[in-house]
């Protein structure tokens, strides 16, 4: 091998490199998740995820809004595990009002 196939060698690997370096740069920069925040920076969705927690490699806490009511779900293995109401506060009636007795 001649050293100057070498070096073309060496820069042809080095030029390779670089775009695959410049592509993830660009995935990270501009890939789904860009494409992800531009939609949820609209306003008129109605479903959005609040939060979201890793529990192990197999599981998934999301607190989900859907028309303004919060619920917390529990994803894994690739199926809804649980749909859990977010607790309403007790509303107390007012106690009627007894009648004099005549």
């Amino acid at each position: 091998m001649d050293i100057i196939e070498f070096i073309r060698a060496l820069a042809a690997l080095a030029v390779t490199l670089g775009l695959i370096g410049l592509a993830a740069w660009a995935m990270r920069k501009y890939g789904p998740d860009a494409i992800g925040r531009v939609i949820a920076a609209r306003q008129d969705r109605r479903l959005r995820i609040v939060e979201s927690l890793a529990l192990d490699p197999t599981r998934r806490l999301v607190v989900v809004s859907l028309d303004g009511e919060e619920r917390m779900v529990l994803l894994g293995d690739g199926k809804l595990l649980d749909w859990v109401p977010r607790p309403r506060p007790v509303v107390e009636l007012p106690a009627p009002a007894s009648e004099p007795v005549a």
